[in-house]
């Protein structure tokens, strides 16, 4: 399939032909899901922690007669039923990440660009590259690109553009291999560079 390509200034900058197997497929929502329950169950810290009774600094020593108070035999202020005592089977640092066949992770990422592709969210510039970091002019630049939420990716992150960028509210910029399905699908645009369009063919092949 033929895409043009824009510069900057949104002036057309002729047209790239795009792999059909990776941007011409028809998008499956529950391979895409698989890939965005997969990274964000990975990132998680799972640090959350709450002390068990025998992690509480409590007495172990009978605080009650056995009989004649009307209330239960308890031994211990440290067990759960009691204010400040420990937590029974309480969260402990774990790790959330579940497994995913790497060609299903390939394929999501497939998916992804495709369904951008599909909903004309797709947008190709020739470069991404500034001589100097000027946010505003990057600004009025985007808007006539109708670029207000979007991802940018390019074969690697210019200097000058990656610090325009980093002020402008919406709009994220990651290099080719930082290229994932969430980040993809969570922006309203994707913004592609010529040279981010042939290391994605050339990593997905």
């Amino acid at each position: 399939m033929k895409a043009d390509v824009l510069n900057i200034e949104s002036g057309k900058a002729g047209s790239i032909e795009l792999d059909d197997a990776i941007f011409g497929l028809e998008p499956r929502k529950d391979i895409l899901h698989r890939c965005v329950v997969y990274q964000l169950a990975k990132r998680q810290q799972g640090t959350h922690h709450a002390k068990e009774r025998n992690e509480v600094a409590a007495t172990s020593k009978k605080f009650g007669r056995q009989k004649g108070s009307g209330g239960a035999r308890h031994g211990n202020r440290a067990a759960p039923q009691f204010r400040g005592g420990g937590k029974a089977h309480g969260p402990r640092p774990r790790s959330h990440a579940i497994d995913l066949p790497k060609k299903v992770r390939r394929l999501a990422l497939k998916h992804a660009l495709s369904a951008k592709a599909a909903a004309g969210s797709l947008v190709i510039i020739d470069d991404a590259k500034l001589e100097n970091a000027k946010t505003k002019a990057l600004a009025e630049a985007f808007s006539k690109l109708d670029i207000a939420n979007a991802l940018i990716v390019d074969a690697s992150v210019d200097e000058q553009f990656g610090l325009a960028t980093r002020n402008l509210k919406g709009v994220d910029m990651i290099p080719v291999i930082g290229a994932n399905v969430y980040d993809i699908l969570r922006k309203d645009k994707l913004v592609l560079t010529k040279a981010a369009v042939e290391g994605l063919e050339a990593r997905l092949k």
